[in-house]
């Protein structure tokens, strides 16, 4: 017992020391803009800084602007839903490790008069066909987002003729013109927003949009006066939307604080933050569900 009562007593100091030295840290995250306009950031944020001592400071931007600020060193940690481009992100060594987080889903979403007439359809490669068909407006987030990648993708599964248009984005301090495969009439319109300004414009012009449920649902029921747009399409697998968080590698840039980074990253795949992350509602509604512990409640 004497030997073991100093070693009990160091281990705990060290763990202390541990906490302490996280304690009042400040780490930097980018992330996509549906994690802030969902209002999820204003629920998680404050409970990790609870139990952790460490507060996280945050932009929020398209995917692949998040991405861009993990390459360049402008932050410690990303929280972006782009899985190729997070697994290469890690892959080039720019971040530790993905850890799947939680995921929520994209609904179409249009105007209740519904022109293209696709309310209630299963499957939303035939509802991206009868917009083109109609050449019923469809607003496009344009930005290269996680979202605006996902769009591209179903366009293209769709089987709708696609050609290429240019615009330009944001990534790190600079201003790039990147092309895309997308469809072509004006009809189709690119506008290099985020998703509540694509929102807001679909509503002004009566057209549709692809939005993650989280941010649609803050629109239509945490919003005065709430959007009309109504969802059109939802439930097909082509729709699941899934987040990681990835610390940005210390090796490729020095400066990070990538022991804090991590302790986040692990603190939201925990237990603790799966509980944390489904217990966030809007409205009554769950809007993110868990992916480390998908039975967390």
């Amino acid at each position: 017992m004497k030997r073991f009562f100093p070693f009990a007593i160091c281990t705990i100091l060290l763990a202390s020391f541990s906490t302490a030295f996280a304690a009042g840290t400040t780490i930097r995250m980018s992330t996509t803009t549906s994690t802030r306009d969902s209002g999820l950031l204003e629920y998680l944020l404050p409970e990790f800084k609870k139990d952790s001592g460490i507060e996280v400071q945050y932009i929020s931007k398209g995917t692949g602007a998040a991405i861009r600020d993990g390459i360049d060193g402008n932050v410690d940690v990303i929280f972006v839903h782009d899985t190729e481009r997070e697994e290469a992100f890690v892959t080039d060594g720019w971040g530790t490790k993905r850890y799947a987080v939680m995921h929520n889903d994209f609904v179409l979403v249009g105007p209740p008069k519904d022109p293209a007439g696709i309310k209630g359809m299963k499957s939303i490669s035939e509802a991206l066909k009868a917009i083109a068909e109609k050449e019923a407006i469809f607003i496009s987030r344009g930005d290269d987002s996680g979202t605006h990648a996902r769009e591209l993708m179903l366009w293209k599964e769709s089987g709708v003729p696609l050609g290429q248009s240019s615009q330009t984005i944001r990534r790190g301090d600079q201003d790039v013109r990147v092309n895309f495969d997308t469809p072509t009439g004006r009809w189709y319109l690119s506008i290099g927003q985020g998703m509540g300004r694509a929102l807001l414009m679909a509503e002004e012009k009566q057209g549709y949009v692809l939005s993650d449920r989280g941010t649609f649902i803050q629109q239509k029921f945490g919003r005065r006066p709430p959007t009309e747009l109504e969802i059109m399409v939802e439930g097909d697998k082509g729709l699941l939307n899934p987040y990681g968080v990835i610390p940005v590698n210390p090796a490729k840039h020095p400066h990070v604080k990538g022991k804090e980074a991590t302790i986040f990253a692990e603190w939201l795949v925990s237990q603790r933050g799966q509980e944390v992350i489904a217990r966030y509602q809007l409205e009554g509604q769950q809007l993110f569900f868990p992916d480390a512990i998908p039975g967390a409640k």
